[in-house]
Order: C-alpha cells, then sequence, then structure tokens
C-alpha cells in the first residue's frame, strides 16, 4: 500500500529534533494530541499543516481502503520478508529504548503465522435489535478468520480506515487491537521498514528479569497478578505492562497449562486469560525465539 512502506521525507537538520526513542518528536506530539490529552479525546482532530508534517514525518497517513481478501494477501507476504530473528531483536530493543511500536511487532508476526490464503467468507458475529426484539441489523466477521487460533477479526472491507489511531496505540501501549485483521496488517507494514539494532546489555538484563519474574509466580496467581510484580522489572505503565503480558502469550511464552479454566471477574484478556502462575513460562519458546541472546 503506497505510503506505508516508505520511510519519512528527510529534513534539514533541526536542533533537539528527535526525542530519546528516535522518533520526530514534533510529529509524535501530533499524533498523540490528535487522540489522548490525559485520557481519549471525544472528537479527534488534527490542523491541516499539522497533519501535513507528521505525515512527511512518517507518523500519520490518510484514510485507506482495503478489502478482506487483499489485506489478508499482504500479511502473508509481509509475514515472509520479516525474519523472525528480527521481530525477537525488536522485542528486546524496546525493554529499554521504550519503543512500544517494536515490541508490537513480534505479536503481529506471531499471529500472521495463522493466517491461511483464502477469501473472506460471512459469519454472522451479532444482532442488533429495535425496542421490539426484532432484528434490525446483522453484523458479520470473517469465518474463517474466526476460527483460527485466537479467533482473528476480518471485516469485508476497512473503507476510508483511520490508521492514525492504530499508530497511537502501537507507539504508546504496544498495541491494544492484536488479533484484528486491519491491526496485523499495518503493524507489519510499519515494522517492515525499521532498521533494528542489536540489543543491548541492558535490554538482555531486563528480559532476564521479566523471565525471573514470571518464573517466580505463584501457584494460581492470575495475569493481573503478574502485571503488577512486572512492575520492578521493567520501567513502563499499567497498561504497557498489560499488553506486554498479552505480546508474550500472543507468541507462546505465558502458554497455558489448560483452557478449561474460570476466569475472574470481568476478564479482558485476549490471549493471557487462561494462563496461570504455575504455567511459569515456555522455555521451546524463549528458546526459539530469544535463545541466541540470553
Amino acid at each position: 500500500m503506497e505510503g506505508l512502506n516508505q520511510k519519512p521525507v528527510p529534513e534539514k537538520q533541526v536542533p533537539d529534533k528527535q526525542g530519546t526513542d528516535g522518533m520526530d518528536k514534533k510529529a509524535k506530539d501530533i499524533l498523540f494530541k490528535t487522540y489522548w490529552k490525559s485520557g481519549w479525546l471525544d472528537k479527534p482532530h488534527t490542523d491541516a499543516e499539522d497533519f501535513a508534517y507528521a505525515k512527511s514525518r512518517g507518523l500519520m497517513f490518510d484514510p485507506v481502503t482495503i478489502s478482506h481478501d487483499d489485506c489478508v494477501g499482504e500479511i502473508i507476504a509481509l509475514r515472509e520478508s520479516v525474519h523472525r530473528d528480527t521481530v525477537a531483536r525488536a522485542f528486546l530493543c524496546s525493554l529499554s529504548l521504550r519503543r512500544l511500536d517494536w515490541r508490537s511487532g513480534i505479536a503481529s508476526y506471531g499471529i500472521a503465522g495463522y493466517i491461511v490464503p483464502h477469501i473472506y467468507t460471512p459469519a454472522v458475529s451479532g444482532y442488533s435489535r429495535g425496542a421490539d426484539g426484532t432484528v434490525e441489523y446483522t453484523s458479520c466477521t470473517c469465518g474463517v478468520c474466526r476460527d483460527l487460533k485466537y479467533g482473528i477479526i476480518g471485516d469485508e472491507l476497512y473503507k476510508d480506515a483511520d490508521i492514525n489511531v492504530l499508530n497511537f496505540e502501537r507507539i504508546k501501549w504496544g498495541g491494544v487491537r492484536h488479533g484484528e485483521l486491519l491491526y496485523t496488517w499495518f503493524d507489519l507494514c510499519r515494522f517492515s521498514r525499521e532498521e533494528i539494532p542489536e540489543p543491548s546489555g541492558s535490554d538482555r538484563d531486563i528480559f532476564r528479569e521479566i523471565l525471573k519474574t514470571i518464573g517466580t509466580s505463584g501457584n494460581g496467581d492470575y495475569p493481573g497478578s503478574l502485571e503488577k510484580r512486572l512492575t520492578a522489572a521493567v520501567r513502563s505503565s499499567q497498561n504497557e505492562r498489560r499488553i506486554l503480558i498479552e505480546i508474550l502469550a500472543c507468541i507462546g511464552v505465558l502458554k497455558p497449562g489448560s483452557y478449561e479454566r474460570p476466569m475472574r471477574g470481568k476478564d479482558d484478556w485476549t490471549f493471557a486469560g487462561y494462563w496461570r502462575g504455575e504455567d511459569r513460562y515456555d522455555e521451546d519458546a524463549v528458546e526459539t525465539l530469544f535463545g541466541r541472546y540470553l
């Protein structure tokens, strides 16, 4: 898709232009202020001049229209062009550099591995009823996507989709829509253009501390307990730690010993809901993805 895989247009050097995460500070600020001010904004808005600047720096984009079938085809092509070691390096580098968008890539890569070539196959996903109880609207999703592992959400057509909010979420938290077809496509499009360095000693130490924290979980601990305990392992907000846990579950590092477990209260975990402390972490998954760095 034109624009998504292009690198930002270079500009004349401006002092203090980049933040510590390597992103253009002004463009990132424009993106964030479009959607967030101590919470979600009810009516996102970006001035035309600001949008043009953020777009030139590769952080904002025009609305996108893409079909389910094209999305699937491009995801499969992107998956084959991105190396597993690259997403592993990016995940590790994200721990000290706080590049949450890099952290997101390994989850999208993992999800892409479950996607098989197919065309949109409609399946009813819900109903909207009127006051008298009659069905007024029936919503559908792709049945093939739905029946893949984790239940991927795939619409028939994404028309004028706002992908800037997806970019905001992946940069701020590491993505909150893992498992949605459009997000997987967008995330891999953006990730494929990144130049990922080698993880530092600090990155490796942080990851070892994360594994140690998981490995010392108490039997019966829920993901929420792990989130709190990870506070000491990695500099992060609560939402960042929740997404970190979801990503680790998505790539099989946090692997449930059973999917026949009860949920506690209001559960909103997508991938980690069935994990418990006694499951610790999957050593084979860690070795496969990160072994050369440990």
